[in-house]
């Protein structure tokens, strides 16, 4: 049989030459563009399975085309679920879909979870401690200190445990361990040590990764965002530019903070298309060191030697 050169062929052939036992969930992590919407959709199709979104950003109902969210075709083919249905002045998280995957789990024992966020996946076979939420005049306290002073002056007040234990180079991530810490009086690692027992363990499912050559993905990347212009990213971005807060979590579509700088006559044309590209590469590059360092059992459906 000759080789296959194109990753994205080669794991649809791994697929359908060694198909996973379709009683066990099967978990399929990639990077943006990578083609893990059209693996699990093909997946589900072959082994009348759902499909179980795992990424932060599909779940927001603004961002169909930016976020390449399974369009009315796909949803046809094979039923989807946790897709686009959070507004933007609604509270998401990885626990909000944690304990939503727990209740479709009920009906659905062997889906196709699938997605690019990686804490997901983490908290999903790994366990997510339930941590209080965290009262909106500490995080406007917050959302100022960082604003006016940066993310140093929230890291000082961490615990040490804490601060030896988050990317302390995240503004993101020291943010929500000062507030936590704020809002419960004890420090991040001290939640996370009482971390529970996983939903889903990994070795209870089939769990797989695309780690395709990274020429051609940021070629992919190049492409597909120019096919998301041709069908209306301007415009749902424009549709978002009433109620558009930067600091938001639905904020951080790829692409919509340049496409929002443009329309708001910051930047040229050009320099949005370049800029969104360039940034929706370096987040494809993130994703894949999480992959790397976090999901080294997973099987890698793109290796050559796999």
């Amino acid at each position: 049989m000759p080789k296959i050169a194109d990753p994205l062929e080669r794991a649809f052939a791994r697929l359908d030459a060694a198909p996973p036992d379709p009683a066990r969930p099967v978990l399929l992590a990639g990077p943006t563009a990578s083609g893990k919407s059209a693996l699990a959709l093909h997946l589900a199709v072959a082994q009348g399975r759902v499909i179980l979104n795992a990424d932060a950003l599909q779940v927001y109902a603004m961002w169909q085309v930016l976020s390449a969210r399974p369009d009315a075709t796909d949803c046809a083919r094979a039923p989807h679920f946790l897709y686009g249905h959070v507004q933007h002045d609604q509270d998401w998280s990885a626990g909000h879909w944690l304990r939503a995957v727990a209740a479709l789990l009920e009906d659905h024992p062997n889906p196709v979870i699938v997605g690019g966020t990686g804490l997901y996946f983490r908290a999903l076979t790994e366990g997510l401690v339930e941590i209080p939420p965290t009262p909106k005049s500490i995080r406007a306290h917050a959302d100022a200190i960082q604003a006016q002073h940066g993310a140093a002056a929230l890291l000082a007040d961490l615990d040490p445990a804490t601060r030896a234990r988050i990317d302390c180079a995240n503004p993101a991530r020291v943010q929500r361990a000062w507030e936590v810490l704020q809002a419960t009086g004890q420090g991040l690692a001290a939640w996370q040590d009482r971390t529970p027992p996983p939903l889903l363990p990994q070795a209870a499912t089939t769990p797989y990764v695309l780690r395709p050559d990274v020429a051609w993905l940021d070629a992919r990347i190049t492409v597909r965002f120019r096919q998301m212009v041709a069908q209306g990213a301007v415009d749902e971005t424009r549709a978002v530019l009433p109620f558009w807060d930067a600091r938001a979590p639905w904020a951080k579509a790829i692409g919509a903070p340049e496409l929002i700088a443009y329309l708001q006559g910051q930047i040229s044309w050009h320099e949005a298309i370049d800029s969104a590209t360039l940034a929706t590469r370096q987040y494809a590059k993130r994703q894949r060191t999480w992959f790397r360092n976090r999901m080294r059992g997973w099987r890698d459906l793109c290796a050559t030697d796999a």
